[in-house]
């Protein structure tokens, strides 16, 4: 046993020694120098380029993170003295005659090169919202690093989320998903709510990785859907310069460019920032269809003392989308369209203008004991101007649904957001505590001016003769509702993290919501209805780990998550009841090949209550849903050089329980919900010195059938795509070039990409060509 303990003691302390052994590579490498140019004589300038990758230190909720930052010096080394000094009489002596004596010797510059390009992620802070090892975490947690994203030239949510299990990507464009058989709708930034529904969130111009708790996550924060939790962990200040500037260009007119800076503003690190910006324009594979995007995220971090830090930070996205149509349903299937045709018309945009202000400051007290206080102001506007199609008849026509969006242009979703959280780490004899304890506030105000209609019987288009319209319909006054939606939304939480002798790991904790929804609507500036509701509740979660030795862990955890009210109704002013949802899980971790490479294994069983159902007479909530299953992740470095991430997701049970008598889903299959799904993503770096700088990789990825809403009545076909990358690294004297060619969808294969419970679905990306070429220095 005591054998045992060593070797875990060893192991859990690597990480730690990470920073030391850096330290002592950087200065050997001098050492090296002194030692040939005391033997070999004066030389003419060498140079020496470090291209380190260090971790800055990640804090509990993720502002500072573990980034891939690069350090790169560039200075000629002049003649140096022997390591050894000589006695005070005789060094200038000696020391001259020797560097008279010894001959002048020709070097060609020198490179030294360590990088650390990792598919392997060691600590999350999604699940704990404390920097904790995966393998002692009693949850499945799937972490997408950076390193994933560049080799799969990333810039939407959606091609990040293909790696990970349980989790069904929505359309380009779009950010619905799918996660372990229940549609997804909210999403995190660094911890904190994020209005993920939107257009502006499935850009990843400042995202350092993508990390995702699976299951119930409400407990630590707040309004949560019980598939899992989506965090997007964003890139942070470094104290040393570190510059990048990247063009991408790709098939339909795509051009894209990003500009990464961070670097220190004062000379002693006090004060530093980072700056990205990205800008893309493109068409698409649809006729009509179009993309403009601008990104400008500007942040700084300021170490006020030793134990004090503050961080302020700036997004703003206009983002603009056009001619974007989806496909009718013909008899049990997508009308089998040609991908190109769109049955909306040009004139559709989709618009999307947001701010954000975030402002985090964190102090410790002791080495113990820290605290952190985040607030955040978000102000959004989002213009629609477009159709929705019904089904298709047998002889190909298609009735269109028309609606607009901010019809005035005063619309608004406005987020104020306040958290404060204590952390504390003690000691109770040989048990360990990590002990959380946070309190937030949100508070969500929409204003949308709306207008939906059929403009009337001569509104429809055919699949076979697609005969498309000049503009779009006039909107009169009366056409428009006013829809005001208010959230105030406050919860207490605390969590306790301990770890017993013999390897043991206990996690318990709670949290207790408050929600208050209220909404009106308004035509020709009467109130024609009004829906008010509260509702509280507190959730436990708890879990139990066991990790007998370093490379294994075993794990089971009990989770109960809680949702907002459903306010809207089927045709009366009662809302309908708040969701709700239960899960137990249990499974394995593992890390192999010295800590490189990580897998796991999880099982669980989700229900959620009162699950919201749309049909032709409103929304009605469905009474409960269920689904059970296998995931298995796995990530990071088999051999030198060769890296993978894979995912596989095996559900054979996502039906509904209970319903609505009239609905009639009762043990039928869950929307968007496949048997199986999963992806296989690896690289190979070569190791050879004549091939130094060159990458392959090669991915595929898989989804089965699909049912299109509830009633098991129309599905979707599975499919299997092939994806490839090649790159190649050199250097032109201090910068860094990366060249590299990605293509998606390789055998360009005809696939349903999103469906929606309502119906439409949207077509997947045919094949396409990216290519880029980044310059760090």
């Amino acid at each position: 046993m005591k054998s045992a303990e060593s070797s875990q003691e060893k192991f859990l302390s690597e990480p730690h020694s990470a920073p030391r052994a850096s330290v002592i590579g950087r200065l050997a490498v001098p050492a090296c120098l002194v030692l040939l140019t005391a033997c070999i004589g004066p030389q003419k300038p060498v140079q020496i380029e470090q291209d380190h990758r260090s971790p800055s230190a990640e804090s509990a909720q993720g502002d500072s993170v573990q980034e891939t930052s690069r350090q790169e010096v560039a200075a000629p080394i002049q003649p140096l003295p022997l390591p050894v000094p000589l006695p005070a009489e005789a060094s200038a002596e000696a020391q001259a005659s020797r560097t008279s004596e010894a001959p002048v010797v020709e070097v060609k510059p020198v490179y030294v090169v360590a990088q650390a390009e990792s598919y392997r992620v060691t600590n999350a802070v999604t699940a704990t919202k404390t920097d904790t090892p995966i393998m002692d975490t009693p949850m499945s947690v799937k972490v997408v690093p950076q390193q994933v994203m560049r080799d799969q030239q990333v810039v939407r949510v959606d091609q990040a989320l293909k790696n990970v299990s349980g989790v069904i990507s929505g359309a380009e464009g779009d950010m619905q998903f799918n996660v372990r058989g229940f549609d997804q709708f909210n999403f995190y930034r660094d911890g904190y709510p994020f209005q993920g529904q939107f257009f502006h969130a499935e850009d990843l111009t400042n995202i350092e990785r993508v990390e995702v708790l699976k299951g119930p996550g409400s407990i630590l924060y707040g309004r949560a859907e019980p598939g899992g939790i989506i965090n997007f962990v964003t890139k942070q200040p470094l104290d040393q310069p570190n510059y990048s500037l990247q063009q991408q260009f790709g098939s339909y007119g795509w051009y894209r460019t990003n500009a990464d800076l961070t670097g220190p503003l004062t000379a002693d690190n006090t004060v530093s920032y980072r700056l990205n910006i990205g800008y893309q324009t493109n068409q698409t594979f649809q006729q009509f269809g179009g993309n403009e995007r601008l990104i400008i995220s500007p942040q700084v971090r300021w170490r006020i003392s030793d134990r004090t830090t503050s961080t302020l930070k700036y997004e703003y996205s206009d983002l603009s989308l056009t001619g974007k149509g989806n496909i009718p349903l013909l008899g049990n299937r997508p009308a089998p369209i040609a991908r190109e045709l769109n049955l909306g018309e040009r004139w559709n945009l989709q618009n999307d203008k947001y701010h954000l202000v975030s402002l985090v400051t964190e102090h410790a007290f002791n080495d113990a004991w820290s605290i952190r206080h985040r607030f955040n102001f978000s102000n959004h506007q989002l213009t629609l101007t477009g159709q929705n199609v019904g089904n298709a008849a047998a002889n190909g026509d298609v009735s269109r649904f028309f609606f607009a969006q901010n019809t005035d242009g005063r619309d608004y979703t406005r987020n104020f957001f306040n958290a404060l959280e204590l952390t504390g780490h003690v000691s109770t004899g040989p048990i360990k505590h990590t002990l959380l304890f946070g309190g937030d506030y949100l508070h969500s105000d929409i204003r949308a001016t709306m207008a939906g209609f059929t403009p009337g019987t001569d509104d429809v288009i055919n699949l076979f003769n697609p005969i498309h319209t000049a503009g779009p319909p006039v909107i009169a006054p009366g056409d428009v509702t006013t829809f005001n939606w208010s959230l105030p939304w406050f919860g207490l939480y605390a969590q306790d993290q301990i770890e017993l002798p013999y390897h043991i790991h206990i996690l318990a904790g709670f949290r207790y919501d408050n929600a208050k929804t209220s909404t009106s609507n308004e035509n020709l500036g009467v109130r024609t209805s009004t829906i008010k509701d509260t509702n509280d509740r507190i959730s436990p979660r708890a879990g139990v780990l066991w990790r007998p030795v370093p490379e294994f862990s075993l794990y089971g955890s009990y989770t109960e998550n809680f949702g907002a009210s459903n306010t809207f109704t089927a045709g009366s002013l009662v809302p309908l009841p708040p969701q709700t949802a239960q899960q137990w899980e249990v499974g394995a971790k593992t890390e192999l090949f010295g800590g490189r490479f990580v897998g796991s294994l999880a099982y669980f069983d989700l229900t959620k209550q009162n699950l919201p159902v749309f049909f032709s007479g409103g929304t009605r909530a469905v009474g409960e849903g269920e689904s059970r299953g296998l995931e298995l992740d796995v990530s990071g470095e088999i051999l030198p050089g060769w890296s993978v991430i894979g995912a596989y997701a095996y559900m054979p049970f996502a039906k509904t329980t209970k319903d609505d008598p009239d609905l009639g889903t009762m043990g039928k299959r869950l929307n968007n919900a496949p048997v199986n799904s999963g992806s296989l993503w690896t690289v190979y770096q070569f190791q050879e010195d004549r091939l130094q700088g060159l990458r392959i990789g090669v991915g595929v990825q898989g989804v089965g059938e699909r049912q299109i809403g509830f009633g098991e009545t129309a599905q979707a076909p599975g499919y299997v795509v092939t994806n490839l990358m090649a790159s190649y690294q050199w250097r032109v004297g201090t910068a860094r070039y990366t060249a590299q060619l990605n293509v998606d969808n390789l055998l360009d294969k005809n696939y349903i990409g999103q469906v929606f419970s309502y119906g439409p679905t949207y077509y997947g990306v045919p094949r396409f060509f990216m290519g880029s070429v980044r310059m760090e220095f």
